[in-house]
């Protein structure tokens, strides 16, 4: 049988896979390093390719992404450990070795590819996985220029070559074809729900994400000027083409009046039941589908092909609404700064509509609420069918970790709701096995042992971590000028100056001797340290 482009490319990554399997954490970190340097000049340029193919989106706000997939993933993957004893309790006598997973199909979608590229080139990496990237065939072109460049920045920080593959000309039958092959080990597919599907159909494990049919609930006792502000700036950035964004606005009765100005105010546009009515047979076909046309189109260019116009200031249109469902074809996921706009009477209310809506088409994705209502909070969290609730911020960066500490990432799970296998935001540690060694601590009969003293201790573990770290900052030339500071000569915390590195242990001798750990925008927080300096909020940015 003849040799497919498929086979040619898993074979290569697979050579390249083995070899780097047996990297050492220093290693995967410096390639790492590698790829966010390589990617962070060219976040502009990548962001022009990419709205100049597909058509979707603003440039501007793909910068933004690709700034995101380049720098804040970066930051918050960097200080994983994802090489040897990555968890230890000796207490327990139980310990975890990372092991990487093999290969990653990595499925680009066309609406956010160039960062998703980005981001799934990273974790894949880090975790010392080989990654297939299959682009969406309207996307090949800008998604191949990242995952080359990538793929050359690893290979010159040492990494094997081939480590990186893409399909160049990409169909439907090889994205099934990479999916189901006997070299693919785990698939990180986003897009519609059909390749979805797919990918958990393919007899792989796959980490496959589901629509994102998002309420924005504002609550009367929220901040409605800011509410409206966020509500504005999710639905709009990128013209909608992040499945996080808001789909429908939902507001509560005593505040409409004001929301409904303010919208107005910040470049919201009222439709018409007249364009209500063209809208929805410009945006949903017959069968119940969003006509691509309008995915990632501006609301000037959307209310045209609907054969009406908008002022030039116009950001979002907004449909008055009484259902959801079938009936009601906009209450549905709609990739395009296009929102449903409800008036509820309280927060039960508010909640019951929030409900429907993510029963049509958005289970488990995301849901936020704008309030100052602790229990409104509390109510929404206990019972709403979503995973993520971001609390007054915009629900397109809240999600994705940009406004809020969520794991910043581009591949959001929806949970079983969702038919997905996990609700976490996808970072390296999904992509990585756990080797298990477990001491026995209760043995079945007579004495047991004399027991082993620990393989590892924590201290030793993040001891290490750290002093690799700041050997690898220090042999580096260009640390100041990517960082704007110079790397300390140890990881402690402290000082008149932020720092570059934050272990669990400097958060613990911060609190015991009472006082904050002063970070900047690049410090790298160790994952323990991360919860437990914000637990007690011990750090402070400067």
């Amino acid at each position: 049988m003849a040799q497919t482009q498929v086979d040619r490319i898993l074979q290569t990554v697979r050579e390249a896979q083995r070899a780097y399997a047996g990297y050492s954490q220093e290693q995967v970190d410096r390639i790492l390093d590698a790829m966010n340097e390589a990617s962070v000049p060219l976040a502009d340029q990548w962001a022009r390719l990419a709205v100049e193919e597909t058509g979707f989106g603003r440039v501007e706000d793909k910068v933004t992404k690709n700034l995101f997939a380049s720098r804040d993933v970066y930051r918050y993957i960097r200080p994983m450990q994802t090489v040897g004893f990555i968890e230890v309790d000796a207490a327990s006598a139980i310990y975890e070795v990372a092991q990487p997973m093999g290969i990653v199909a990595a499925i680009v979608p066309s609406t956010n590819p160039t960062s998703t590229a980005i981001y799934k080139t990273m974790v894949s990496l880090k975790a010392r996985n080989g990654v297939v990237h299959s682009p969406h065939p309207a996307a090949r072109r800008c998604i191949a220029a990242v995952v080359n460049t990538l793929h050359d920045a690893a290979v010159k920080a040492g990494a094997p070559r081939g480590i990186v593959g893409v399909l160049e000309e990409p169909t439907i039958e090889d994205t099934q074809a990479l999916m189901a092959h006997r070299e693919t080990n785990v698939i990180l597919a986003t897009g519609g729900m059909g390749l979805v599907r797919a990918a958990y159909a393919s007899g792989k494990p796959a980490y496959g994400v589901g629509p994102g049919n998002v309420p924005a609930f504002i609550e009367r006792t929220a901040t409605v000027d800011k509410a409206v502000r966020d509500v504005i700036a999710g639905k709009s950035f990128d013209w909608g083409t992040i499945c996080a964004s808001e789909q429908s606005v939902i507001v509560d009765e005593p505040v409409a009046d004001e929301a409904r100005r303010l919208f107005g105010d910040h470049g919201g546009y009222f439709a018409d039941d007249k364009e209500k009515a063209l809208l929805e047979a410009a945006m949903v076909s017959p069968d119940g589908h969003v006509n691509p046309k309008i995915v990632g189109k501006s609301p000037q260019a959307i209310a045209s092909l609907a054969g009406f116009s908008v002022p030039a200031s116009t950001r979002v249109l907004l449909v008055k609404m009484e259902g959801v469902g079938r009936d009601h074809p906009l209450s549905m996921e709609k990739l395009s700064p296009v929102l449903c706009w409800y008036v509820e009477d309280g927060w039960e209310d508010g909640c019951k509509r929030c409900i429907e809506i993510l029963r049509y088409g958005g289970l488990g994705h995301t849901l936020s609420v704008h309030t100052r209502d602790l229990e409104v909070v509390r109510q929404f969290a206990l019972h709403k069918p979503a995973f993520r609730i971001i609390v007054n911020s915009p629900s397109t960066h809240g999600a994705i970790g940009y406004t809020t500490n969520l794991p910043p990432s581009m591949t959001l799970g929806c949970g079983a709701l969702g038919n997905n296998i996990t609700s976490d935001n996808i970072t390296p540690l999904h992509l990585i096995d756990r080797k298990r060694i477990a001491m026995e601590t209760r043995p079945l009969e007579g004495e047991t042992n004399d027991p082993l003293p620990p393989l590892v201790s924590q201290k030793d573990r993040v001891a290490s971590a750290a002093k690799a770290f700041v050997e690898d900052r220090m042999s580096r030339k260009d640390v100041s000028a990517r960082t704007g500071r110079a790397v300390s000569a140890v990881p402690a915390a402290g000082g008149d100056l932020p720092v570059d590195f934050v272990s669990e242990q400097d958060v613990r001798k911060a609190m015991q001797e009472g006082r904050k750990v002063l970070i900047h925008s690049g410090t790298l927080l160790t994952p323990l340290a991360r919860e437990l300096g914000e637990e007690h909020q011990i750090f402070e940015r400067r």
